[in-house]
């Protein structure tokens, strides 16, 4: 430009080499495309949480109620099908959606309201709503409909339904096992109690075909207004308790809602058991849940209405008298309060004695009874309680009873007394809790007073062994293997060396020995408790298997687990096993339950009615005592033709019912070596004439291997119709005792040395419960850890009954198995 050339300046370089345009490093532009992936990636991941699982449609079912204050209840509405049930129905639903509309956080999910009952009161009306909500909102949709009284303050009825005047909107989260079945009209079934009659009602096919699998049926009861309902379930087999497995559940409502269940019922119960239930309205609702599985007959149930009850509790006065939760010893109702004023005359004061109490409700530890309870003294009681007692410091107490909307139970029968403060047990000793005992059983070593209070402060005698925690404890419990005093000072004293081990006989083993394959202690004891299945050599002590090797393993027959290479330990294990599980506790007395005791037999002579007990071990094979059939009176009892066999019995009174079986007896074997003056070998197997149909309440009872253990200080069960006193008369129902085995050496010394190896001693020391006179012959019954129950021993002998430090006598099982094997191949 103007010829001259335009200046360019150029900045010194740094150093001599050639400068080049370059682009940014390599490392940096990997670092910003992984920030940039990662961006990418989380915001991805954001966009499907947010649609795939944030938002994701969560299922919402709720049953519920509301009540309509201004509408009067026809009968008409207790018909679903009839068109004022239809129309109230379409009202109600209306009023429901509308009220949903209004609240923000479930208006936007309700999908559909099925209005499915009505009751009085003015009317109530019972439904079920279903939700589809984004899981973030789910919490949200259960607070608002949790808000009962929110729900209805939000509707404004302007236009829309103003003829409705609603109280309440109620709604619970529905169980899922019923929320997520199929509603199969087939299988609902609307009932009405009759004035002065029991209406009955069955599941589908009842008995002669069992209950629908994957099905969920409903029966709503209902009874007049100012009624209640009393359902009892007459039989019931359902398939056996499990989480998620088939179950009958009872509301006091008409709606499935949790919070007015009154009972879960599974599994099977003895028809004795008590499954009476009360109601505290006229409407309830039975439902059964069924899944895929299992085949089971279902239940056969009963209901009638009874007047509701005007008052509950009152004013007691006068000495004594008695007082019991209502309707006892059915379930008390729910939604029910009681007080009781008890007054006894002034220069007395009063302590009531709960004979029986259970007040339990699932899941509520006692220590806090929130739900159902009995107060007296600002002090609460629930649970499962022996007899116990409280008392007052005046003339005067007073008893609360409460239970609440949910499930209930047996509840309490009580008596109050009065007595004088200086003297409250006069003749006998005064526990802590009020409640009276013997004097003799005052420092005795046992504790009879619920807290023990009758074992503190006591001086020992000479006969006596103070433990360290101050209690006195008979001398011959003393390295008996059991802990009696509760701190094992008892037992310390016999105890072994640091690093070994104690064998059942007393010998000291050292710790590495045990479990070796090798029998130290020469009574088997260091290897009868391994776990595995080590293979030893056989001794007297170890089980063997059919093909001839024995293993270390105490106790392997019928306990589930394959211990033997060939199964034979679990060969022939159908036996020790109740169809009627025992469920909580029968109440009062110790009488046994139907199909308790399915192995249980009672033996007749002919004219004289029962004389022996005895036990099933096979469809054709009975246990009995002995000196049953020994020649008495000129009467020869070992002839067979003289005898029959009741099975399946448990009154005698019943010797009729459908479900006892007769048998005649085709021949007796008695032990040969059988003394009848010392009672050894005491023991007889008959064989009925024709083979036992085993069912429900007639079962075999397992026999134990000759090695099988029954440790000293376990429980055992015994029963019988014997005489429930010395010298009385017998029992007419079946009764049962739960009785501790017995240290033979300590047994030899209280009965001077009268046992043989063929006889074990079972009792209770301090007395009040033994087998008697007419137990003969029955069974002495050990329940294992895997619930099989074993033939442990046969009622043989006694000193008595029930006498203080006098046990009982049982012939041996394990000691003449050997012998019943050779007679009947069992």
């Amino acid at each position: 430009m103007n010829n001259l050339e335009e200046g360019v300046e150029f900045l010194p370089a740094m150093n001599s080499k050639k400068m080049e345009k370059r682009g940014p490093k390599r490392r940096v532009v990997v670092t910003v495309v992984i920030v940039v992936f990662l961006l990418i990636s989380l915001v991805t991941g954001l966009l499907v949480w947010h649609f795939k699982y944030r938002n994701v449609a969560v299922r919402k079912v709720f049953n519920g109620h509301l009540r309509v204050l201004n509408w009067d209840f026809l009968d008409a509405y207790e018909n679903s099908s009839s068109p004022e049930f239809i129309m109230l129905a379409r009202k109600v639903k209306s009023t429901v959606e509308e009220i949903y509309r209004n609240h923000a956080d479930i208006g936007p999910y309700h999908k559909e309201t099925v209005i499915t009952a009505f009751s009085e009161g003015s009317v109530i009306a019972y439904y079920w709503s279903e939700f589809l909500v984004p899981k973030y909102r789910e919490e949200s949709l259960d607070r608002a409909m949790a808000d009962k009284q929110s729900l209805v303050q939000r509707w404004n009825p302007r236009l829309r339904n103003p003829m409705l005047k609603v109280e309440s909107v109620v709604a619970f989260p529905a169980d899922p096992s019923i929320a997520y079945s199929t509603r199969d009209n087939s299988c609902m079934f609307a009932l009405h109690a009759r004035e002065g009659e029991v209406t009955s009602f069955t599941t589908p096919g009842f008995p002669n075909s069992p209950y629908p699998n994957n099905a969920l049926c409903y029966w709503t009861l209902r009874a007049d207004a100012s009624s209640i309902i009393s359902l009892t379930f007459k039989t019931l087999e359902l398939e056996q308790c499990t989480d998620d497995s088939d179950y009958v559940k009872v509301y006091n409502s008409l709606s499935p809602v949790e919070p007015h269940a009154l009972v879960r019922l599974c599994g099977n119960y003895a028809p004795s058991y008590n499954l009476t239930f009360l109601s505290s309205q006229n409407v309830m609702l039975v439902t059964l849940v069924t899944n895929r599985e299992g085949r089971f007959p279902g239940f056969k149930a009963e209901f009638f209405q009874l007047p509701k009850m005007r008052a509950c509790g009152g004013t007691l006065k006068g000495e004594s008298g008695t007082f019991t939760t209502p309707y006892y010893p059915a379930h008390y109702p729910p939604a029910t309060d009681c007080v009781w004023n008890i007054e006894v005359p002034s220069k007395k004061n009063v302590k009531v004695r709960f004979n029986t109490f259970f007040v339990l409700e699932p899941g509520i530890p006692v220590s806090s009874c929130t739900k159902d309870y009995v107060q007296i003294n600002s002090t609460r009681y629930c649970g499962e309680r022996s007899q116990f007692v409280v008392a007052s410091t005046t003339n005067k107490i007073e008893v609360r009873f409460h239970s609440d909307q949910s499930y209930t139970d047996t509840g309490f029968s009580a008596e109050y007394l009065s007595y004088d403060s200086s003297d409250p047990c006069p003749g006998k000793f005064t526990c802590d809790t009020g409640r009276c005992i013997d004097r003799r059983m005052h420092c005795d070593g046992w504790l009879d007073c619920v807290d023990g209070s009758d074992e503190r402060s006591c001086t020992c005698t000479e006969q006596q062994f103070r433990c360290q925690n101050g209690w006195c404890k008979p001398k011959f419990w003393v390295c008996d293997n059991v802990n009696d005093c509760g701190d094992n000072s008892d037992e310390l004293q016999c105890s072994c060396p640091a690093d070994s081990f104690k064998c059942n006989n007393g010998k000291c083993v050292p710790e590495a020995q045990k479990c070796d394959g090798k029998d130290d202690c020469g009574d088997g004891s260091d290897e009868g408790s391994c776990t595995g299945q080590a293979t030893v050599p056989c001794k007297d002590y170890t089980y063997k298997c059919r093909s001839g090797r024995c293993i270390s393993k105490q106790n392997p027959e019928c306990d589930g687990e394959q211990d033997c290479g060939d199964n034979s330990d679990e060969d022939n294990c159908s036996c020790g096993i109740r169809s009627y599980v025992r469920k909580s506790r029968i109440v009062g007395g110790q009488n046994s339950d139907v199909g308790e005791w399915p192995w249980q037999v009672s033996l007749h002579a002919k004219g004289q009615g029962h004389i022996c007990g005895a036990s099933l071990v096979s469809p054709s094979w009975l246990v009995s005592a002995a000196h049953c059939f020994l020649q008495l009176q000129g009467i020869r009892y070992s002839d067979p033709s003289l005898w029959t066999a009741y099975l399946g019995l448990t009154n005698q009174g019943n010797r009729n019912d459908a479900n006892v079986q007769a048998r005649k007896i085709k021949r007796i074997i008695s032990h040969p070596y059988f003394n009848d003056y010392t009672y050894d070998y005491d023991i007889a197997v008959m064989e009925l004439q024709t083979p036992v149909t085993f069912s429900s309440v007639v079962q075999p009872i397992c026999l134990p291997d000759a090695t099988h253990n029954f440790p000293v200080g376990k429980d055992l069960w015994v029963t019988g119709w014997g005489a429930t006193a010395e010298g009385g008369s017998g029992a007419s129902i079946l009764q049962k005792a739960e009785i501790r085995l017995i240290n033979q050496t300590v047994c030899n010394k209280l009965l001077t040395d009268q046992l043989t190896p063929r006889m074990m001693c079972v009792g209770i020391l301090t007395g009040g419960v033994d087998a008697c006179q007419g137990d003969s012959g029955g069974p002495l019954v050990s329940v294992e850890p895997s619930s099989r129950m074993f033939l442990a021993g046969v009622v043989s002998w006694g000193d008595g009954c029930a006498q203080r430090n006098k046990p009982g006598v049982y012939t041996r099982l394990t000691s003449l198995r050997a012998w019943i094997k050779e007679q009947t191949g069992l």
